[in-house]
């Protein structure tokens, strides 16, 4: 976008001519031609959210991985990247990402579960804290 913006203004308002704005910034003449026609700026727009087709069939072992280590001590517990590996271990063919998609899923619903914490607040004088060491 700042892109866009700089070469509208290097053509509109210091009048360029486009051969020598695509000269100095390394962009084709016909992509400035574009950008200088199109009102609205260039935005990304994903064609379908990734799927997680080859990791189906072993979500249900990664999910009962995650609730073993969560019930185990924090130090104990495996990484991503080690349940990944004992993934391709059993045999899963998919990449480390979309395992690492699926965990991070896990942790935000297991985050959401949580108590909420209640600040406590007093009034001036309400309230003594005391450090008894030296």
């Amino acid at each position: 976008m700042e892109t866009v913006m700089k070469i509208r203004r290097l053509v509109i308002v210091e009048g360029r001519s486009i051969r020598s704005v695509s000269k100095s910034t390394g962009i084709s003449r016909n992509t400035i031609r574009k950008y200088l026609q199109d009102e609205t700026p260039p935005n990304y727009q994903r064609g379908k959210p990734p799927s997680s087709a080859v990791l189906s069939d072993f979500e249900s072992t990664l999910n009962q991985w995650f609730e073993f280590d969560l019930s185990g001590p924090t130090r104990e517990r495996r990484t991503a990247k080690k349940l990944y590996e004992q993934l391709a271990q059993e045999g899963d063919k998919g990449s480390y990402y979309p395992v690492c998609r699926h965990i991070k899923k896990l942790k935000e619903d297991k985050s959401s579960i949580k108590d909420g914490f209640i600040p406590m607040s007093f009034d001036s004088g309400d309230a003594l804290q005391f450090d008894w060491s030296q």
